[in-house]
């Protein structure tokens, strides 16, 4: 029997560019049968440690061509975008906390994946309002209530912190990144490059920090 492949994902239901590449990361995913790792973690607290600035702290110019890139974007992967969300910055904690419970009892979490990256970038509505994420879920064919009870558990607590530690521990900078055989993709840009080393079946290129 032919293993399947493995793509770990770490990505934040705030993060404009895992909205913006998501449907093309599951055409992908689609297309060479790929087995994903969904790994939600605390964009800022990754920022803290790696360097990033949030938007708002960006010098005027980035901030000014990320308003252009946006555009750019939304007309190439042609989907809709609000381009200056009400709720952002806003904190997805809610929301991830029901993902990983829901991804805890084997439940099918694609649907909510995708619908709770459209809150902030298309529905214009706030992340972290839990009234909110109880009717993603609802209507991504999960029980929403049921979710965020079990999201309050001590164990959901301990993977929530496990991740983003595990992501700093793996150098991660920002979302969406990715790991094709340890191989790292930085954004939903580098996309044709880990179709490329999926298709090749290439060596991995190494991913060491240089100090």
């Amino acid at each position: 029997m032919t293993t399947k492949r493995k793509i770990d994902f770490y990505f934040s239901f705030i993060s404009l560019y895992t909205y913006i590449g998501y449907e093309a990361f599951e055409a992908l995913v689609k297309k060479y049968d790929l087995e994903v790792t969904y790994k939600p973690i605390d964009l800022h607290a990754i920022f803290s440690v790696s360097g990033g600035l949030p938007v708002s702290k960006r010098p005027p110019q980035r901030q000014a061509y990320r308003f252009v890139e946006m555009q750019r974007w939304a007309i190439t992967r042609n989907i809709p975008l609000v381009l200056k969300p009400k709720h952002h910055p806003s904190d997805p904690v809610i929301g991830h906390r029901m993902l990983i419970a829901a991804m805890a009892q084997n439940l099918d979490v694609q649907e909510f994946i995708r619908n709770a990256l459209k809150i902030l970038w298309v529905d214009d509505l706030d992340i972290k309002d839990s009234k909110v994420m109880v009717e993603v879920a609802n209507k991504s064919g999960l029980d929403g209530e049921q979710l965020l009870k079990d999201s309050t558990s001590p164990a959901i607590d301990a993977e929530v912190n496990r991740l983003t530690a595990e992501a700093v521990e793996r150098q991660v900078f920002g979302t969406p990144f990715f790991f094709y055989r340890d191989e790292p993709f930085w954004g939903q840009d580098r996309l044709d490059l880990l179709e490329e080393a999926i298709r090749s079946n290439r060596d991995p290129i190494p991913f060491k920090v240089i100090s």
